[in-house]
């Protein structure tokens, strides 16, 4: 009987342990949010993800299941933050002959953004950092946090833009695959097919049975024209996502969470 209470006891202080813990908003009680936010956790992650079609490896919920372990993960990292629930919709459009696809337009964006940050605000956060897991939506992100911010600053509360949780993070990794002989690939390609193996490989995330087939149409490097003569398989591939690994995976979410901590610490000395 002893045995049985201790057990009791101990599951109760774990259980305890890790609600005191949590970093995602999702999944706290409001008792529990406001003891964090009064405990110091006054930062808050807003993190877009995206609804897309992914190649016909990957789920196309791929942003936002990436977006939402990268948020987490860079709240724990940052000791003082809370991950808001991810966005699922990204600047993008529907297209019927690649079905998945559900977008807002650039107005719509920005202005789902601003009124998650100003509630945000209105729950208590003092700091708010604006991120986003897919390219559409990145120019209205870095808009909505300088409005705020000039709106919000001189009352102690700052709004800012984390850009290179995608940008730099995606320009580095692409520049390392080239270095190390990798083919180049976007979207669907390498960087987002691994990083899908390794935070998802065994939840459903990944085709794995599809990977070796992964071939789609030729990339195109930013600011590039496509080449009117290069046959289009048009799969919602762009390059060769065949060599996509678990290792590879890690290296991009690694890669993504420690620069979007370092620029949040630089942004927020």
């Amino acid at each position: 009987m002893r045995v049985a209470i201790l057990s009791v006891c101990l599951l109760s202080v774990c259980g305890w342990a890790q609600t005191k813990n949590s970093v995602d908003l999702e999944m706290m009680t409001w008792p529990e949010l406001k003891a964090a936010i009064q405990g110091g956790k006054t930062t808050a992650l807003v993190y877009n993800g995206g609804t897309e079609t992914r190649g016909p490896q990957n789920v196309n919920g791929g942003h936002t299941l990436m977006a939402h372990a990268t948020v987490i993960s860079i709240a724990e990292k940052l000791g003082n933050a809370i991950a808001a629930p991810v966005m699922p919709f990204s600047v993008n459009n529907g297209n019927a002959n690649l079905p998945g696809t559900i977008g807002l337009t650039g107005p719509a964006f920005a202005l789902v953004n601003e009124q998650v940050s100003e509630q945000l605000i209105k729950n208590g956060f003092k700091t708010v950092i604006l991120m986003g897991d897919h390219g559409g939506g990145q120019k209205e992100l870095g808009e909505v946090a300088k409005k705020l911010d000039e709106k919000y600053s001189g009352k102690g509360i700052r709004v800012v833009f984390c850009d290179e949780v995608y940008q730099k993070a995606n320009g580095d990794f692409d520049k390392w695959l080239e270095a190390n002989h990798y083919p180049i690939s976007s979207h669907a390609g390498i960087p987002d097919t691994s990083e899908m193996l390794y935070l998802g490989g065994d939840k459903g995330w990944v085709r794995k049975d599809l990977i070796a087939t992964a071939l789609g149409d030729p990339p195109r490097k930013p600011g590039e024209t496509r080449d009117p003569n290069a046959k289009r398989i048009n799969n919602g591939i762009q390059g060769d996502a065949r060599p996509s690994t678990v290792e590879l995976g890690k290296r991009i979410f690694d890669m993504r969470v420690a620069y979007a901590v370092d620029q949040i610490h630089r942004l927020l000395p």
